[in-house]
């Protein structure tokens, strides 16, 4: 007869374990189809549990009910401490979608502070910018020669999102070493609910930052435009502490070593095998769903795959850390990973082999599950080009040199595609079947050219090709991209 501990989770430990369920939740909408993808709700969600599984299964396997809450107010402190102030409210939403109340098991925030490099020089914040704060980049940096680096555009489920990065020269002194040319500073501003896009990487040199009653405009060129409901600013550059908001941040930030104390992470407890082999696999699906924020390699990510096995596995947790007795929450661990491997059917037994291959020396972990046999899987067929489309990213990188090493112009676009023709005619598949997304690189862009209405609905894309290039074209040219060479499109979206 299997002992269980008959005690609910207290407040603390299901309030943890409910916000891994919900994480999951939010995942598999933020990816359930590819016209409402949300690269951004993936990325941060999962990025929030890089270091808060293996807590979570140390409270859970807390041998009395006293230290299971313990180790997870500690765990709730610590995942609330890591992130600014839209970790603590994410937290708190999620909870309450899930029945509970955080409000009593979180300390009072704590304030942010600026930080020192290891030299001791104050590192530059992001910040919101307004009224107020437009004057500073302004006057701290030339940006009426600014080059654009990096441009990214991006439907966000359904807002559109911007980063842009200039790359500029300072207004200020800065040391002169004749042995090496000056890298150039770098300011990022990340925008959000963009209104307007007019940008040409023809006309990319020089911009401006006003903010206005309705919002940030940035003018880049001639006639481009970025304008959002807001946006935050933040400059990279070596020598931002010279800067005036540098020499004005540096006399209020506490010299290096007088810092408050940091969080103390809440891993005290010992995992048994197959408990840390159960964590291993939950953290390692965290990372591999975190690789969306690479851009490039968001349509090779299983998203939707990995949370179908590991729905509900904050609530399992905790039912198998219930067990007393040590073999049998060893068994239930067993059963556990059992069977979130048999959900994920031929095509992740390989990557639970990996992942358990690393942590646990039990064969019989996956006894029962069978690898594909490659010899005798055929190969997804390959379906014609797409009637239709809808953009859902499109990303400019300049060439240019960095810390010595010279990057050649890239450019990046995300199209939502509609399924496959053999997927859209199976009996078992809805009409309503998700789209797919797929990323399409090149690495010799020509001239970019993208204007708003390129991420309204959906487009015919068009190619044409001639003897010096070939031009890519969507929504009547509001996207036109030509180049030298072939577009990227070896990898099938998901």
């Amino acid at each position: 007869m299997i002992d269980f501990d008959t005690s609910s989770p207290g407040p603390a430990l299901a309030a943890l374990g409910a916000l891994l369920d919900r994480s999951l939740i939010q995942i598999a909408d933020a990816a359930a189809d590819a016209r409402r993808f949300d690269r951004e709700t993936i990325r941060t969600v999962s990025d929030v549990w890089d270091n808060n599984v293996f807590p979570l299964f140390c409270a859970a396997t807390a041998s009395t009910r006293e230290d299971r809450e313990r180790r997870a107010r500690a765990a709730l402190e610590w995942m609330a401490g890591l992130g600014a102030e839209r970790r603590r409210a994410w937290m708190r939403e999620q909870a309450a979608a899930a029945g509970h109340r955080l409000d009593e098991l979180l300390p009072p925030a704590r304030s942010y502070a600026l930080g020192r490099d290891h030299r001791g020089r104050v590192i530059a914040p992001p910040v919101s910018v307004t009224a107020g704060t437009t004057a500073s980049p302004t006057a701290d940096y030339d940006l009426r020669s600014a080059d654009v680096r990096y441009l990214r555009v991006e439907r966000t489920g359904s807002r559109l999102d911007g980063h842009l990065q200039l790359a500029v020269a300072q207004a200020f002194l800065v040391p002169v070493d004749d042995t090496t040319s000056p890298e150039p500073a770098l300011v990022d501003m990340w925008l959000r609910d963009i209104t307007e896009v007019r940008f040409d990487s023809d006309d990319a040199r020089g911009a401006d930052l006003r903010h206005e009653a309705d919002g940030v405009t940035v003018a880049i060129g001639a006639r481009g435009t970025l304008r959002a409901a807001t946006a935050e600013l933040q400059p990279d550059d070596t020598y931002w502490y010279l800067s005036a908001a540098g020499r004005r941040a540096d006399a209020l930030t506490p010299p290096r070593g007088n810092e408050p104390p940091g969080l103390v992470p809440p891993q005290d407890g010992d995992l048994s095998a197959t408990a840390e082999a159960a964590a291993t696999v939950v953290r390692h699906a965290m990372w591999e769903i975190r690789l969306v924020r690479y851009p490039r390699h968001a349509d090779d990510v299983a998203v939707r795959d990995f949370c179908r096995v590991f729905a509900g596995a904050g609530e399992a947790i905790l039912a198998a850390g219930a067990h007393h007795a040590s073999r049998d929450r060893e068994a239930a661990f067993r059963a556990l990973i059992k069977t979130w491997a048999g959900r994920g059917g031929p095509e992740l037994v390989r990557w639970f082999a990996a992942r358990l291959g690393d942590v646990a020396d039990q064969p019989d972990l996956l006894a029962g599950i069978q690898a594909p046999d490659e010899a005798g899987t055929p190969a997804p067929a390959k379906a014609p080009g797409p009637p239709e489309a809808e953009l859902r990213l499109a990303e400019y990188t300049s060439a240019h040199a960095r810390y010595g090493t010279r990057h050649d112009a890239s450019v990046l676009l995300h199209l939502a595609l509609p399924p496959r023709p053999e997927a859209a005619e199976t009996p078992e598949a809805p009409e309503d079947t998700p789209w797919r997304l797929r990323a399409l690189h090149n690495t010799s862009p020509l001239r970019v050219h993208l204007r708003t209405e390129a991420f309204h609905g959906t487009s015919r894309p068009q190619v044409t090709v001639d003897d010096e290039a070939r031009t890519f074209v969507m929504h009547d040219g509001a996207l036109t991209i030509t180049s030298k060479d072939r577009w990227n499109r070896d990898r099938d979206g998901r």
